[in-house]
Formats: C-alpha cells, sequence, structure tokens
C-alpha cells in the first residue's frame, strides 16, 4: 500500500490512514520502522487484497519442505477464532499441492462469489513439529461498480472544511443502484426527508410504517450525506488550505476574526504553540499572524487556529533544497602501512551523503577499518593502515551530485637482514629457523620440500615486526628436508636444509604386555615383533642367555627387517620360559633391551576327593588344588558325579567353584554314587581326578508333629505326636522323648528303647516341678530335629470340672421295638476321672436287667433284649470331688398294639352299614396311628380290606351288595405296625331287598376351637459355628395360630440371618452360619383368639470367634460386648 500524503490528513493534525489488519498508528508515522523478524515456515505469504461483492479471489500461502520429514499442518482462520475448515463450500474452497522438483507445498484459499460479510481480518498458521508460523491478512469487500458514469472524484471528496467529520470520505456516490420496485399507487412521501427531522429512536418505526426493510443501509447511506456548510461566526476569513515554504525560509499564516475580542489560540498537530523566537505572533486589526522562522523538516504539520468554539486548520509543507558537491574528492597513490584521507565539500552543513568504493557504500561501524568524520560542509574518509586491497574507485554521493577518485596503493621494496641458516638436529630436539626482512609489516608463508606448512600444536610460527620465525617443539624424521620463506606480494624467497640424526631405540611399550612379559600356551606358535628405529638403521642381535639366536633356526629364529625386529617359535615348549636380550648398534649409539617369555599349560589333574559327610540327597566334599597348576593360577574347578553302576557322568556346576568344598545336592536317598575334580586355568581344564570313594545319601526324617500334652498327673506327664511328615529311604526306627527341668539344658532320655507308639508317659517326676518335653524321630541316618513343646507343663493333676456330652440322638426320646438291643455310648469329661452314677426314675438300676459299663471318657448302657419295662426317663450323674454334672436320655421300648375293645354295627341303611368302636386297651407304649376295616360275606367269610391307616373310631361302608348278610373286623396301628389280632362285630348286617328305610338321627356339629398347645416342645441343643442350625417344635391350635420367634425374650423380624417355616403345624427356625454371639434362649409363641402357648429351648455355639473376627464379620460393637460378657460368664460357671 501506498503511504499516505498530505492531501490525505484532515485539518485536525490527524493523518487519514487506510490500513488493512493491523497496521501503524497515526501517531507512530513519524518513528522509524523496525523490521520484524523472518518468517520460519513461510516463504510466501498470503497479502491484504480487496475484491467486489460476487467476485472471486485466492490467498496463497508456500512453505519449503526441504528440511522438514512430512507435510506441515495448515490451518486457516477469520478474527481470532473462527476456524474455516468447517466453513467449505459452494463459496469457500481449501487446496494443497507440492511440487516435487521445487519440494514447495502451496496452500491456497479461494473465495467464490464475495459477500458483504465476508470482509475482515483472516490468519494462516502453519505447524510443524516445535515450529510455528502465521500471517495475519485482510480482506475488503467493495459494492459493485454501476455501468453509468461515475464522478469517482466527486464520490471522494472531502465533506467539510473544519466540521466534526472533518477528513471522512464520502462513498455515497459509489452506493449500489438498485431498480426501483413497483409501488401501490398513493401519496408520494419523501423518507429521507422524514428520517433527517426525526429522532434516533423512531427510526424503527417510521422504516415499518413506510414499507423501508433496508434500514441499516439507509442509516448509513444518510450518515455518508454530506452536511449543509454553516456559516462561520467567529471568522470572517480563514486559514488558507494549504501553504509551502522552502527549509530555511519564513512563513506567514494569516486569520481574520468577525470578534476581535474572541481568545484565540494556535495549535500544531493539536499541540497549543506558545511565542518564541522562532513562533512570533502579530495582531493587526481584526487580523490574527503567526510568523514561522528558519522552517525545518519538523515544522511540516498541521495547523489549527481556535476562536472560541470554532476551528480552522491547514497543511504546511517543507520544501528541501538538494545538497551540491562544491569540491570533489581528489586521486591518491600510496604505499602500504600509510595514512589515506579523501576529502570533499558540500553546499550545506549536516547533509547526509554516502561514501562508496567500487559502487558499493563503505562499512563505517565501530569494528570498520574505514573512519568518517565531519567538519562544517566538508566530509573525510579516513584509511589509517592502508593495504594492498584498498586499492580502488571511491565515490562520494549527495543529493545534488556525485564525485569520484581513485586510490593507488603499492608495495614497499623488500631487504633481507639475515637469511635462513642449515641446521642438524638430533631427532625429538627443538627445530628454530629465523630470518629477518623489511618492511615489517609484510606478512608471509613456509613451505617444507615444496609443501605449506600450517601452524599447530607442534609447529609455531612466529611474526614480531621484521623477524619471521619457525619453531618445531620435537623434531622428527619427517621434519627433515628443504625449507623456504616466501614473501607476500614478493617473488623472493629464503631457503635452507634440516638434517635429523635419530640413535637406535627398542620400542617394547607397542607390546603391551605388563613388565615386558609375553604368555604364551605350550604347543602354539610365538611371533614377537617389536619396532625398532634409528638413523642409519641398527644392527640387531637376539640372545637367551650367553646363546646367539640366529636367523637360520628351525624352531626358533630371530629376523630384522625395515623398521622393526621379530623372534618366531614355531611351536613352544616349556624350556622356551626365559630372559631374551636384544642388542641394537649403529654410528649414533647402542641400545639394549630384554623380554621375558612365559610358556603356560593346563594345570595337573587334583587327587581324588574327599566325602567327610552325607545327608539325604546331598553330601559335602573337600580336596586339594593340583601339585602343578600349568604357570597359570587356578581359576576354579568343575565337579562331576555319577552312579556308581552307571558310567554316565553329570556335571553338577556351570560356572567355576573357587573354593576348595562343594556340597552336591538333588541326589536320590539310598543310591550310591562317586564324584570327581577338574582344575581350570586361564589356558584350560585339567584332566579329571580320581573318582572318590562311593557313597549313599541318606536322611533323617523330619521332625514330628503336633506334639500336645495328653495328660498330667502328680508324678507322670503323657504327650502324644503325630509321625514326621517325610519319610526317608531309611524308614523310621521309633521314637526317642526327652525332658528337663525348666531353667537347665540338661536333657534326660525317658524312654531308653526307642518307641514305636506316637504316645508315651513320663513317670517318675517330682510333684510341683515344671518340664519342658521334646521328641525326636530316629532311623538309620540319625535323629530327627527334635519337636519341642511351647511352654513348660506343671506337674500336677489339675481338677477338670466333669461334662456330658450327649450325643445329638440322645436329645429326643430314643424308641426301639421290644425284643431289639439297646447300646448306649454316653461320653463326658472331667478330671481325675469321674464317678458315674445311673438312676431310672429316680431308683437306682437293676444290673440284672441293665449292663453299665464306665471307662474314663464315656459310659454305656447295653440291653441285649429289650422289653416294655425297659422304657422310662434315665438320669446319669457324673462326679469330680464338689463338681457334678446330670443328664437326662428318655428310652421308649416300643410294641404291636392291641386290638379295639368292641366294633358293633350302629346303623344299616340301603347298601350302607355305619361301625362303631372304641380304642384297644394296649396301645403298645406308642401312639395309634391309624386302624384297618375289613369285610366278610357271611356265605364265603372271606375277609377283605375296606379301607386303611383310617383315624377315627367310626367309619361308614358303603357299595355293599343288597341281599347279603355281611361282618366287620378291625385291627390297630402303631409305629410298630397292626395289631396281631382283629375285633370282629358279634352280629352281622343283612342288606335287605325291600324298600329302604333310613332312620335319622339328630347330629350336633362338633367344635373343632382349640387354644394353640405345643405337642412338640423345643429342645436344648448344641450348633457348630459356621454351619446351619434348626430348632423345630409341633403345635396344633384352631383357628391356625400366629407363630414368633423370639431370642432371649425379643421377637426376632426381618433378619436377613433367620430364616421361619411353618408347615402343617410344624415350626422351624433356621439360623444361617450361626456365629457364638447368636447362642441364647430361643422361644417359639403361638397366639389365636382361644388363646397362647409358648415353648423354650437353650442353643449353644460351639467354636467361638475372636473380638477381630467378629468385628470382620461386621457384627455390631454391642452385640460384640454382649457376646464377650456371656462367654466369660459361662467360662466362670465352668
Amino acid at each position: 500500500m501506498p503511504e499516505p500524503t498530505k492531501k490525505d490528513e484532515v485539518p485536525n493534525g490527524q493523518p487519514q490512514v487506510w490500513s488493512l489488519g493491523e497496521g501503524q498508528a497515526p501517531e507512530d508515522l513519524d518513528k522509524p520502522i523496525v523490521a520484524q523478524p523472518m518468517s520460519t515456515l513461510l516463504i510466501m505469504s498470503p497479502q491484504s487484497a480487496s475484491v467486489t461483492v460476487g467476485g472471486d479471489i485466492s490467498f496463497v500461502a508456500k512453505v519449503e519442505a526441504k528440511d522438514l520429514l512430512r507435510k506441515p499442518t495448515v490451518k486457516w482462520f477469520k478474527g481470532k477464532w473462527m476456524d474455516l475448515a468447517s466453513k467449505t463450500g459452494k463459496h469457500l474452497q481449501l487446496k494443497e499441492t507440492f511440487d516435487r522438483q521445487t519440494k514447495v507445498h502451496t496452500f491456497e484459499m479461494q473465495i467464490i462469489k464475495a459477500k458483504d460479510n465476508y470482509a475482515g481480518n483472516y490468519r494462516v498458521e502453519i505447524n510443524y513439529k516445535d515450529k510455528f508460523d502465521s500471517c495475519s491478512f485482510d480482506l475488503e469487500v467493495k459494492e459493485a461498480e454501476q455501468a453509468q458514469s461515475i464522478d469517482i472524484r466527486s464520490a471522494f471528496k472531502r465533506s467539510s472544511e473544519g466540521g466534526d467529520d472533518a477528513g471522512d470520505l464520502d462513498f455515497s456516490g459509489l452506493l449500489k443502484h438498485r431498480d426501483p420496485k413497483p409501488q401501490d399507487e398513493g401519496p408520494d412521501v419523501d423518507v429521507w426527508e422524514i428520517l433527517k427531522g426525526a429522532k434516533p429512536d423512531q427510526y424503527e418505526k417510521i422504516a415499518f410504517e413506510y414499507g423501508v426493510t433496508d434500514l441499516r443501509g439507509l442509516l448509513k447511506r444518510m450518515k455518508k450525506m454530506p452536511k449543509e456548510e454553516k456559516k462561520s461566526e467567529a471568522f470572517a476569513k480563514k486559514l488558507d488550505a494549504a501553504y509551502q515554504v522552502d527549509k530555511g525560509g519564513k512563513i506567514r499564516m494569516v486569520v481574520e476574526l468577525a470578534d476581535p475580542t474572541v481568545e484565540l489560540k494556535w495549535y500544531k498537530n493539536g499541540q497549543e504553540i506558545r511565542p518564541s523566537p522562532k513562533f512570533i505572533f502579530e495582531h493587526k486589526g481584526t487580523q490574527r499572524i503567526m510568523v514561522i522562522n528558519n522552517c525545518n523538516s519538523n515544522d511540516d504539520a498541521t495547523y489549527s487556529v481556535a476562536a472560541g468554539e470554532e476551528k480552522c486548520a491547514t497543511e504546511l509543507f517543507v520544501k528541501e533544497l538538494p545538497v551540491k558537491i562544491v569540491k570533489g574528492i581528489e586521486a591518491v597513490k600510496t604505499t602500504v602501512n600509510e595514512r589515506i584521507e579523501l576529502e570533499c565539500e558540500v553546499s550545506e552543513e549536516g547533509a547526509q551523503i554516502k561514501w562508496m568504493k567500487n559502487g558499493v557504500e563503505v562499512p563505517t561501524g565501530v569494528r570498520s577499518r574505514y573512519r568518517v568524520k565531519c567538519e562544517g560542509t566538508k566530509h573525510f574518509l579516513v584509511i589509517d593502515d592502508a593495504s594492498k586491497e584498498d586499492t580502488g574507485t571511491y565515490s562520494i554521493m549527495a543529493s545534488g551530485g556525485t564525485s569520484e577518485a581513485k586510490v593507488q596503493v603499492d608495495l614497499k621494496p623488500l631487504k633481507v637482514f639475515q637469511d635462513l641458516q642449515d641446521q642438524t638436529v638430533t631427532l625429538g630436539q627443538p627445530i628454530k629457523l629465523h630470518c629477518e626482512i623489511y618492511p615489517g609489516n609484510v606478512p608471509g608463508r613456509w613451505y617444507r620440500n615444496g609443501q605449506l606448512i600450517q601452524p599447530n600444536d607442534r609447529i609455531n610460527i612466529i611474526h614480531r615486526n621484521k623477524v619471521h620465525r619457525l619453531e618445531i617443539l620435537a623434531g622428527s624424521l619427517h621434519d627433515a628436508g628443504d625449507y623456504t620463506f616466501v614473501p607476500e606480494g614478493y617473488s623472493q624467497s629464503l631457503c635452507a636444509k634440516v638434517h635429523i640424526i635419530d640413535p637406535p631405540r627398542l620400542h617394547l611399550d607397542s607390546l603391551n604386555f605388563p613388565d615386558n612379559t609375553v604368555t604364551i600356551v605350550a604347543g602354539n606358535k610365538l611371533r614377537l615383533e617389536i619396532p625398532i628405529s634409528g638413523e642409519p638403521v641398527p644392527r640387531v642381535v637376539w640372545m637367551k642367555g650367553e646363546r646367539v639366536i640366529l636367523d637360520s633356526g628351525n624352531r626358533v629364529r630371530a629376523e630384522t627387517y625395515g623398521d622393526q625386529t621379530s623372534l618366531t617359535i614355531d611351536i613352544t615348549e616349556r624350556e622356551d620360559s626365559g630372559n631374551y636380550k636384544i642388542v641394537l648398534q649403529n654410528e649414533a649409539g647402542e641400545a639394549t633391551a630384554s623380554v621375558k617369555i612365559k610358556v603356560v599349560d593346563i594345570p595337573d589333574p587334583p587327587e581324588a576327593p574327599l566325602v567327610p559327610s552325607v545327608g539325604g540327597d546331598w553330601c559335602s566334599m573337600t580336596w586339594e588344588p593340583p601339585k602343578y597348576d600349568g604357570g597359570s593360577p587356578i581359576l576354579g574347578y568343575f565337579i562331576e558325579r555319577k552312579k556308581k553302576q552307571s558310567s554316565r557322568w553329570m556335571r553338577l556346576n556351570f560356572d567355576l567353584i573357587k573354593e576348595q568344598e562343594f556340597e552336591p545336592k538333588k541326589m536320590i536317598e539310598g543310591v550310591p554314587y562317586e564324584v570327581r575334580i577338574f582344575a581350570v586355568n586361564a589356558i584350560g581344564v585339567s584332566k579329571p581326578s580320581e573318582p572318590s570313594k562311593a557313597f549313599t545319601p541318606l536322611a533323617v526324617t523330619s521332625e514330628p508333629t503336633m506334639l500336645v500334652v495328653d495328660d498330667v498327673t502328680d508324678t507322670t506327664v503323657t504327650v502324644k505326636w503325630r509321625p514326621p511328615e517325610t519319610i526317608g529311604a531309611a524308614g523310621l526306627d521309633g521314637y526317642l522323648v526327652e525332658y528337663c527341668i525348666e531353667g537347665s539344658d540338661d536333657w534326660v532320655v525317658s524312654n531308653k528303647e526307642l518307641t514305636e507308639k506316637t504316645k508315651y508317659t513320663i513317670t517318675g517326676l517330682a510333684p510341683g516341678c515344671k518340664i519342658l518335653v521334646r521328641v525326636k524321630a530316629i532311623n538309620a541316618a540319625g535323629s530327627s530335629n527334635p519337636r519341642t513343646l511351647q511352654h513348660s507343663i506343671f506337674v500336677k493333676e489339675v481338677i477338670e470340672p466333669p461334662k456330658i456330652r450327649v450325643p445329638r440322638h440322645l436329645k429326643m426320646t430314643y424308641t426301639r421295638r421290644v425284643g431289639e438291643a439297646v447300646n448306649l455310648v454316653v461320653p463326658f469329661m472331667g478330671k481325675p476321672r469321674p464317678k458315674v452314677t445311673w438312676l431310672k426314675e429316680g431308683e437306682p438300676i437293676d444290673p440284672s436287667h441293665v449292663n453299665i459299663r464306665n471307662t474314663d471318657s464315656d459310659s454305656i448302657i447295653f440291653i441285649r433284649k429289650a422289653e416294655r419295662s425297659h422304657s422310662g426317663k434315665y438320669d446319669m450323674t457324673v462326679q469330680v470331688e464338689n463338681h457334678v454334672d446330670t443328664a437326662i436320655m428318655d428310652i421308649q421300648i416300643v410294641d404291636l398294639p392291641g386290638p379295639p375293645q368292641s366294633v358293633t354295627v350302629e346303623d344299616v341303611w340301603g347298601g350302607n352299614v355305619a361301625l362303631v368302636w372304641t380304642p384297644p386297651k394296649d396301645n403298645g407304649n406308642a401312639p395309634i396311628t391309624g386302624y384297618t376295616i375289613q369285610k366278610a360275606d357271611k356265605k364265603t367269610m372271606e375277609w377283605f380290606t375296606c379301607i386303611e391307616h383310617y383315624h377315627r373310631n367310626c367309619i361308614t361302608i358303603t357299595d355293599l351288595v343288597v341281599g347279603n348278610e355281611y361282618f366287620f373286623r378291625a385291627f390297630s396301628e402303631n409305629m410298630c405296625g397292626l395289631s396281631d389280632d382283629a375285633t370282629p362285630t358279634k352280629k352281622g348286617a343283612l342288606i335287605k331287598k325291600e324298600g329302604l328305610q333310613v332312620k335319622t338321627h339328630d347330629f350336633n356339629d362338633r367344635d373343632y376351637k382349640e387354644a394353640p398347645k405345643f405337642t412338640q416342645p423345643l429342645i436344648n441343643t448344641f450348633a457348630i459355628a459356621g454351619y446351619n442350625a434348626t430348632l423345630n417344635c409341633s403345635v396344633r391350635a384352631n383357628p391356625r395360630p400366629k407363630v414368633i420367634w423370639m431370642k432371649n425374650k425379643i421377637a426376632i423380624i426381618d433378619d436377613p440371618r433367620y430364616r421361619m417355616f411353618s408347615n402343617q403345624g410344624v415350626c422351624t427356625l433356621e439360623i444361617r452360619k450361626p456365629s457364638p454371639y447368636d447362642g441364647g434362649m430361643y422361644s417359639c409363641k403361638a397366639v389365636n383368639d382361644l388363646g397362647e402357648a409358648v415353648v423354650d429351648c437353650k442353643l449353644e455355639i460351639k467354636g467361638g470367634y475372636t473380638f477381630y473376627e467378629l468385628m470382620q464379620r461386621g457384627v455390631p460393637l454391642h452385640l460384640i460386648d454382649k457376646y464377650m460378657n456371656e462367654t466369660k460368664v459361662v467360662e466362670q460357671e465352668k
């Protein structure tokens, strides 16, 4: 975009700047422009542009891909954050191409048929890994031009001279002219005039009333319309539109006031001007004059004058005169190192000029060889130390002309004050070549045998004034030759020869052998090469002792050629070990050195190993090192073993064993084995040693398990245990029991002979002492580790309160038939041995009918052939001193019942007979469960069963044959079966053929209502913690009762740990996986309208939990506390 001109500035001093995007602010136009940093990715950035409505335009960005491994990421934005990738369509297209030849990515954004709202600021962003680049540009959308001619100058005229909107451009002439639409006939209304006279808040109402749809466009157009210029009330004559003056001249600005009394102020670029020698204010009548003296470029600005509230402004243009060269520069011819000063004179002081050399501007920075100075109108270019490169054409450029002249710089003649001298230097000594020439500031180059010498760490080139010196720190054979020094810019050169001498030397360091000792394996070929040096080439002699080694030897020979000597031994032997001497001689001197050769071999085999101890699957072995280690230290040993009957050896270790002992493992118990050794040094593995003596692994058993105290008396202690978990091939011979008094380590063997049992009683102990007991398992391999009791045993019989363990089946009535055997075993606990007594119904038991046998832990009741007289309640009492425990067992001996007492025919009608009978006198000691009724025809007297398992005492027999006479009989039935005999009817029942006569009887309905009554109560029981437990009882009631279960008199309601069932009067409570705190008193309560009944029992849970286990199971704290207290009470009662 072109820079704005003075015509584009408004009178208030603010320049009118048209900028696309973020441009330079108007107040920063006079500031120097700071160069922006170069783009890191973009080689071509999109530029701001404009397009007419409906036109097409493209913006292109290019990225060079030479240093990129993949395509960069490109994003196009409008404004700050609108991503244009989602806006592509028929009006916006994004394209990407890649040129393989130039390796350039081209990214294009194409806008098709642009609209007014497409105008704005756009941005493109390029991303590649950690690199980022972006560029902003503007798009201006213009209205399309009309076909009719438009006066562009009038369209862009300024709307006013000094109004508030001075400087705004009037675009109303460029507005698009639309064809007027046909409207309904009506009175012509000028909407423009209405809008001009209306208030802003009435614009929408007017537009709606007159059908104006583009109100916003009308308002914009109305704003751009030129305003009528009002006649100034303060100024009779305003400032001219612009003034022009030459630089250094004087200008007068005149304004005429309508009212001379009005206060007047002058401004420059909006800043008030105060009187000064430069700005002079004059008053002549109504005229006000401002004079500006000695105008310069800073006075080029916008000036305005304010009279009250009115202002008028003008522009002042300061014209600069061209700078002319009054006196040009002159040609100069000189020699190097001289001072050059070029002078010229211009027509004006402080003029801007440029110094050029060969058409290129001369650098005049701080580090430049050129200096520029100015004295008034004179300008100088100074070169303090001229060189040959300063030769050329110099010129000076000013705005009004140029001047140029030639400068010639020649060399000075060369003079040699001291020439180079030939030298002879010992190898390794420094070499110093030196010469003196004039002029002293002339550099030069050093050559050796025609090759340029460059300075380095070893070679130092020195130039100080007239002296030139070449220093080599340590001379080598390569440094010998012809040296030449050539001054730069001259054809003359200085020459000298350097000769290097060197005494003989042996370079044993190249062998890289410690202490010059060479180690070689016996049988290998040895070739020892040693570098030598010396000038001239020395003579070499090899010696071993007093014997000289010749180069014509067969197996051992010495050879010398070039810059090295060698010793060769084709097949090395142990005798070749020793010191070898090397002697070197030449004219410069003599050198000697010695080399030691050591021939090594594999070691001798070790002696047979020893096996001092053997275990179940292991053994320990030791051995001595071999007598000869082969000349190399023993690094370790390999171990092999085999079964005695086998010939296959197996390697036991793959990593060398450095010690002289080892413990082989994983052997089969009871199988003989042999072992052998290999010695290893740096050379290799020796031959195997002789096998060891055969040995057989045998293991002791593991320690006995679960050692516990079984019984304690005043003088004995009985312990028991279980066999060891592991018993080896040696088997188990028996056990050894030992004890010791607490506090001493003197273990006493209790059983002199081994015991095979896992229970033993230690006798002969002193009452009141405390002992420790341990048990060992013994076999052929020895004794196992002992199993020791964790706590000491107090030798005194402990009184244990008696406790009867009633079996589950004896807690209910024990039923047996007559003639069967009764054998009841009731275990109990208690110490010392409790006293057991039995009673039947409170009376002693007759031993002739019932056999009773008591042991230390149980009591047995045996009846060989049970009779009904054996039925009853048996009381068992177990007593230890003052402690007593009792239990009651109910034994019921049942038999077949007797027949019913009488069977009578109650009535006969039609084919029906009503029978009635009475229960039997003898029920067989068991409840009658039913009756069986049979009939028989009088003619045949064959009995047929009419009904079985009948519960009532009366029945009606139907479907009898008319005309027959029937007899009936009844059997009684209990749990043992039917009675042996039946009771028949005394009279038969005749089914008559005549008309049927029915004899009716008065029938009274029986009242079956009954209060709840438990026919089977709850029974005290035990349960194991973690296993489901059930409580059962049966109840009879009519109507059906409501059953309530309670624990410790508290009803159980909605507890998921309990399940309650009721089926045919049988009530069941199931406790899921009970814990100890579930123990207590459980009650079952049945309630109906006629009354209620309650039964209860005690539930005891075995295998209690600890406090921590109850917490883990989620039991509430108050229940845990209650359970712990109950447990303590129970333990105290026991």
